[in-house]
């Protein structure tokens, strides 16, 4: 079984798998590594890999490009680590995440992520047009 590592700045990545849950139940394979503003790159890096060292298969998601958690995780990948990293984490992802481990389908965490980006006026202003255009 596939396990997904939210890591972020501060407690996002907690706080992400909690919303997932409400909406999708409890996820025993979604965990959390939080880089906490008294912890520097080490203590991050020694959390993430006490979590990980018993996982035979995971992908992670960071909160930011670029961000101390995203570039820890990326300087392991240089070193030769085999982790999917994915940065720029939101809901619409994790959800994927969920739904394609329960149905069996490759995720497409980026598509899913570019897909969920919509400006609700737009969206609001063209169905008043269908509308208007309906009568």
């Amino acid at each position: 079984m596939t396990e997904l590592v939210l890591i972020s700045h501060g407690n996002l990545c907690v706080e992400l798998k909690k919303s997932a849950e409400m909406i999708m139940g409890p996820q025993e394979h979604i965990h959390a590594v939080p880089l906490l503003p008294a912890e520097g790159q080490e203590d991050f890096l020694k959390k993430f890999d006490d979590l990980v060292q018993d996982f035979d298969d995971y992908v992670v998601f960071s909160d930011l490009l670029g961000g101390t958690p995203a570039n820890t995780i990326s300087k392991q990948i240089m070193l030769g680590r085999d982790i999917q990293l994915y940065a720029g984490m939101n809901l619409p992802m994790v959800i994927e995440f969920v739904n394609s481990t329960l149905v069996g389908n490759e995720p497409d965490y980026i598509a899913t992520t570019k897909d969920s980006i919509v400006k609700i006026n737009d969206l609001l202003a063209a169905q008043a047009d269908d509308d208007d255009e309906d009568e």
